[in-house]
């Protein structure tokens, strides 16, 4: 019986939403997989088709498709407690055109080392929705709590990144000690802005105060975009 008929059954199991990003096609060399549900114990990764997908706090919205034709753009919230995502994201250019996989299943379908003890007989990796495809299109939001994503499908992005770069207020783009940033002197802070001279702790917050602990009060190669905040200190 296909997925499309057991998910309208009465009491049919829970959907399972999982989740592939892939930033190997704009350079990057991470293939991620989060799931929105975790294991048996409540800590454990999700296997589908012998593939783990770390539980991670995720809220989506927007998959849906939209009337009159037109094409969905999806949100996607993921954690950035400790601010490490939305510093990866910082250093790959907002991921813009990031690939984005969207899978689903029904948790009588995942595979059996999901069930250690009774095992799962109904396991069954070619029974799912179809996959969903979606590319970064913008990054709607970040702060200390999420990094918040909107999705576009590929003929949707096509040929509208320009530029690339997005016009974000107070908040560096560009890679610590890359050529862009061109900083190559000795540690200076750590990521919370206090004085550190270990180089394994010297981390940029990526902002005008950060920028001039490093290059000092003068000309500042920066793509902070200070111009463009409405309320100037």
């Amino acid at each position: 019986m296909g997925v499309r008929i057991d998910s309208q059954q009465l009491g049919a199991l829970e959907v399972i939403e999982l989740f592939v990003f892939d930033d190997t096609g704009i350079g990057g060399t991470n293939v991620i997989r989060w799931s929105s549900t975790a294991g048996l114990d409540g800590l454990s990764p999700i296997v589908w088709q012998g593939q783990e997908y770390q539980p991670y706090p995720i809220e989506t919205e927007g998959f849906e498709q939209q009337g009159s034709g037109k094409l969905p753009r999806p949100t996607l919230r993921v954690s950035n407690i400790g601010g490490e995502f939305g510093s990866y994201l910082r250093s790959m250019k907002d991921a813009l055109g990031a690939k984005v996989t969207r899978k689903r299943t029904l948790g009588k379908y995942l595979d059996a080392v999901n069930f250690p003890d009774a095992g799962n007989p109904y396991a069954d990796p070619s029974t799912a929705y179809p996959d969903e495809i979606f590319f970064i299109a913008r990054k709607a939001q970040e702060n200390s709590a999420m990094v918040e994503m909107e999705l576009a499908v590929a003929f949707d992005v096509n040929n509208v990144l320009l530029p690339r770069r997005q016009v974000i207020a107070g908040t560096c783009q560009w890679r610590y000690r890359s050529a862009e940033c061109s900083y190559a002197g000795p540690p200076v802070q750590d990521i919370n802005g206090n004085p550190t001279s270990d180089p394994a702790k010297d981390r940029c917050r990526k902002n005008l105060a950060a920028c001039r602990a490093r290059f000092g009060n003068g000309i500042l190669k920066s793509s902070t975009f200070p111009g463009s905040m409405l309320n100037r200190t």
